[in-house]
């Protein structure tokens, strides 16, 4: 058995635990994967280096209400040179970074996955054994796929695989009503493919807060086949390479808001009960799980939340056991044990873990209260904090203001008729409770009620305790504070 000070298991955020502390130490990271993890790979940095020239272009089709006329329809898109821009940054900092964590003396890495055989031994694909004292476990979450006739076919795709298609597809079918759905509907569409959006929900971005949600679906709408309350059955193949995805509706209501959308080649419209849609790719966009149960977390005796499948950890991010004791020698961090299931909020706690592992008679705790959140659709989304439901469930009474940005004077000049700033409040201390934007930069606008609420900052002192430039588009955050309604 090969003795280690430290094992990791993942090389996402788990990579970046290394840092002056670990010197001298003998550390393993381990990974089977591609080196770097979820988010440099298939998620954060790859999709968004999409949405850009989706958000150009789709941005030059909607110049008309400025005075300006500029076929964008017509723009040519070269998706192998977008896809090799991309890939060809990304793939390289993937295999330097291996390259160099295999260029350190201390540290060993180990190309293969690894499941427990005990509290603190390991054995890996190849039937390695491995044992340490202190082990991080941060090996992440993969895509989840529906039980589902034709899933398996070539033209169906993953957020893992749908980015190094060789070109654009014509038609994109997406299954799916959450961030990845709305995200990748926005590339596709953006970059002229025609996209048609199938969720068995009657509502899109559950997650969002309510009036949020539905500004979402009404422009969503406006841009591609959107298609509630649908739950496809079967993927078909035909003889001409396409696919048909056949759809059973979900809910009776025939007028159900968002079974709507611009219409265009590639979409049979439902007959009562049925629908089918021909593609020449399938997005499966239908969640993701935790990598919880590849590691055999029983045999380590590691509790794990049964309905998330979430390994279960307490505010230091040390991993319990399933009586809800601490499993000393063992933490973890990012979406093996997070429901945010997001980049930042890994970062953070591979600091956290990072300090913790060299330094356990001095822990510090993780900061999980206000975790902000963004959907780079079109238009933007992002999110802090509790929504307007939640707001009133918990605290009653609220004050709560929704600031269009076509009232400020930078949003004139935009002619934006979608975007909405929404904050809420405790009336009573003037604390903010929630800040929800839609629009343009909304991931960017959102910055200031994101530090506001971290460091305790009351609705007053937000909105008249410094400058606000004008005209900008911060303009519309500074009205939406001062609409609130306090005592």
């Amino acid at each position: 058995m090969r003795a280690h000070d430290v094992i990791i298991i993942g090389s996402g955020s788990g990579n970046s635990l290394l840092g002056p502390d670990y010197e001298g130490l003998d550390v393993a990271i381990i990974d089977g994967g591609t080196f770097g993890g979820t988010c440099l790979n298939v998620g954060c940095i790859p999709t968004k280096m999409y949405v850009y020239p989706a958000e150009v272009v789709q941005s030059a089709r909607e110049l008309g209400p400025l005075g300006v006329s500029l076929d964008a329809d017509a723009a040519e898109v070269d998706w192998p040179a977008i896809r090799d821009r991309i890939f060809g940054r990304i793939d390289a900092i993937s295999e330097g970074g291996l390259d160099y964590r295999r260029s350190l003396p201390d540290v060993t890495v180990y190309q293969e996955h690894v499941r427990f055989t005990g509290p603190k031994t390991l054995v890996t694909d190849s039937g390695q054994e491995l044992t340490a004292p202190k082990i991080v476990i941060a090996s992440g979450s993969r895509v989840e796929l529906p039980d589902l006739p034709g899933v398996d076919l070539p033209q169906v795709h993953t957020s893992d695989t749908v980015m190094r298609l060789p070109e654009r597809p014509a038609r994109v079918v997406i299954v799916g009503g959450g961030y990845i759905a709305a995200e990748f509907a926005h590339i596709f569409h953006g970059l002229g493919a025609h996209v048609t959006q199938l969720n068995r929900s009657e509502r899109l971005l559950r997650g969002q807060d309510r009036e949020i949600a539905e500004r979402f679906r009404e422009a969503a709408e406006n841009q591609w086949d959107l298609h509630l309350g649908w739950t496809p059955e079967a993927i078909l193949p035909e003889a001409d390479g396409t696919v048909t995805v056949r759809s059973t509706r979900t809910s009776q209501d025939d007028g159900a808001p968002g079974d709507t959308g611009p219409g265009g080649s590639g979409s049979s419209a439902g007959q009562g009960d049925t629908r089918e849609d021909v593609a020449d790719v399938v997005l499966m966009a239908t969640g993701r799980r935790p990598n919880t149960d590849l590691l055999d977390p029983a045999a380590a005796g590691l509790g794990v939340d049964q309905d998330s499948g979430l390994l279960r950890v307490d505010e230091y991010q040390r991993v319990l056991d399933t009586d809800g004791n601490v499993v000393e020698g063992l933490w973890a961090l990012g979406d093996i044990c997070s429901p945010a299931q997001l980049k930042h909020v890994a970062n953070h706690e591979a600091r956290v873990v990072a300090h913790n592992v060299v330094h356990p008679e001095d822990p510090v705790a993780a900061d999980h209260r206000f975790i902000p959140a963004a959907v780079f659709t079109h238009p933007e989304i992002a999110s802090v904090g509790l929504t307007e439901d939640q707001a009133r469930e918990e605290h009653g009474r609220v004050a709560v203001k929704s600031q269009a940005f076509g009232d400020v004077a930078y949003g004139w000049a935009m002619e934006d008729r979608t975007g909405i700033c929404k904050v809420i409040a405790d009336p009573a201390t003037g604390q903010l409770l929630g800040a929800h934007l839609i629009g343009a930069h909304a991931s960017i606008l959102i910055q200031p009620l994101i530090q506001a609420m971290s460091t305790g900052q009351t609705v007053q002192e937000i909105a008249r305790g410094q400058y606000w430039i004008h005209p900008s588009l911060t303009e519309v955050v500074e009205n939406a504070l001062l609409g609130l309604e306090l005592d």
